[in-house]
């Protein structure tokens, strides 16, 4: 299999110190059951271009297969025939510097878009032109697509799903080889290895950027990580914003999140506590509000998503805070779904807007994790009431989170509390959030449970 990369941008040969690849050299690196090959077939200020080879061994995939459901594929597969998940492997370790955005030779180079063309033979493409489209042409890119037959010599056998794909763009080479290293293995729908929760890091990683706005976000997700319901779910909860899309009250600029952060806030300042963990912490507007609290002595944010956790230093601009004040806050990176001894000993646990945005059948490991685990002495929970709903009109444009997979009503939310009062001996006070109605109350909920 073959991936080319020409430059002709000027001086075009800038794209062997992005590669850090001498272009009068043929380099190699060893790959899974393989090697890669990397040289120069044409190199000129106006137009230069960068190949990589990928050499398969198909005696070693079979050895190596650890028992993948393969059947006859130990004897028929296309796996040493066509870009898939071995030759993101390939770009990895071939073109890591570039890929990290990294150029010791001119630093200065990382940042400018180049005039990119690439040209893959052969792609397997499970869905078509149809999902080259979907997948290349929001991000900007002027896409050709030339399908192979099953064979030649019997075209009523019809179209195969492979594909010879030339794609060019203006864009950054990090850019460029972060599409490449995500989109692969989406468009053939396989890896060669076992998907994991590692590969949500690695899809956030190189998904920075761009992912978050891609129309077809979660085909590219769940194609990712092979369907697997849970790392999905998580990757997609972590890739969108974590806070609801704020609801403007009919009678003020305040927005319903900001009432929601300060009627914690508020409940945090009447405990009179020193020390508060938010769950789910997103990008930092509650610990941003709990600074102003003085008593605070130590304030930790936690959140699945890394990206989010990087907004959220910047926003409360950790780097220029006094010492002091950066001793208050840490930030981590973990789900509240599993045991995590780093959560432990806070006398207060906040989650605002977060329970909504798992999957009910993880509701549980939550719980078991929060009321059982980290224990705390006060949980400040709050979550949309799904009675005020109907008071949304169709053309309305400040509705809830997409990202929601479940709401509760109030009857519903009631029923959860008293649930968690008997199981984990929690007593509970529900407070509405926001502007009340008479039969639909508040739009949302919050409920201040209490170690007994």
């Amino acid at each position: 299999m073959l991936l080319t990369i020409t430059n002709s941008r000027y001086p075009a040969t800038d794209l062997g110190f992005l590669l850090h690849k001498h272009p009068g050299k043929v380099q190699s690196v060893e790959v899974v059951n393989g090697k890669a090959h990397v040289f120069y077939p044409e190199v000129s200020d106006e137009r230069c271009t960068c190949a990589i080879l990928l050499d398969m061994d198909p005696v070693g995939l079979v050895r190596n297969s650890d028992g993948n459901p393969f059947a006859l594929d130990q004897y028929v597969n296309d796996r040493p025939y066509v870009a898939s998940s071995f030759m993101t492997s390939a770009i990895s370790k071939g073109f890591s510097s570039a890929l990290n955005g990294n150029c010791k030779a001119k630093p200065e180079l990382v940042s400018i878009p180049l005039q990119l063309e690439v040209q893959l033979s052969v792609l397997s493409v499970k869905g078509g032109e149809e999902v080259l489209q979907q997948l290349f042409l929001p991000l900007g890119y002027e896409l050709t697509a030339i399908q192979h037959p099953l064979d030649p010599h019997f075209p009523e056998w019809g179209e195969s799903r492979y594909f010879t794909v030339t794609l060019k763009n203006t864009v950054t080479l990090q850019a460029l080889l972060s599409h490449l290293y995500v989109l692969i293995p989406v468009m053939d729908n396989e890896k060669h290895y076992w998907v994991n929760e590692e590969e949500i890091t690695k899809l956030m990683n190189k998904g920075k950027g761009w992912l978050e706005e891609h129309p077809a976000k979660e085909l590219i997700v769940r194609r990712y990580l092979r369907y697997q319901q849970k790392l999905s779910n998580e990757a997609l909860a972590a890739i969108t914003v974590s806070e609801d899309t704020p609801v403007v009250e009919k009678e003020s600029k305040q927005t319903l999140h900001d009432i929601r952060l300060k009627a914690v806030s508020d409940e945090i300042a009447r405990l009179q506590v020193r020390s508060v963990v938010d769950l789910g912490c997103g990008e930092g507007r509650l610990i941003k509000l709990l600074l102003e609290n003085k008593q605070l002595q130590r304030i930790t944010g936690m959140d699945v998503s890394s990206r989010s956790l990087e907004v959220a230093a910047r926003r409360l601009k950790l780097d220029k805070m006094i010492d002091t004040q950066r001793k208050r806050i840490n930030l981590l990176h973990g789900s509240l779904t599993y045991r995590d001894r780093r959560l432990q000993g806070y006398e207060v646990a906040t989650l605002v807007e977060v329970i909504e945005h798992l999957d009910e059948d993880r509701l549980l490991a939550l719980e078991k994790n929060v009321f059982n685990e980290i224990l705390p002495d006060t949980i400040v929970l709050t979550t949309p009431n799904k009675d005020w709903n109907i008071t949304f009109t169709e053309d309305e444009t400040m509705k809830r989170h997409s990202d929601h997979r479940f709401e509760w009503t109030r009857e519903e939310f009631q029923a959860w509390c008293e649930h968690i009062r008997d199981a984990y001996k929690y007593t509970y006070e529900i407070k509405p959030l926001g502007e009340e109605i008479e039969a639909v109350g508040a739009p949302s909920q919050m409920v201040v449970f209490s170690k007994q």
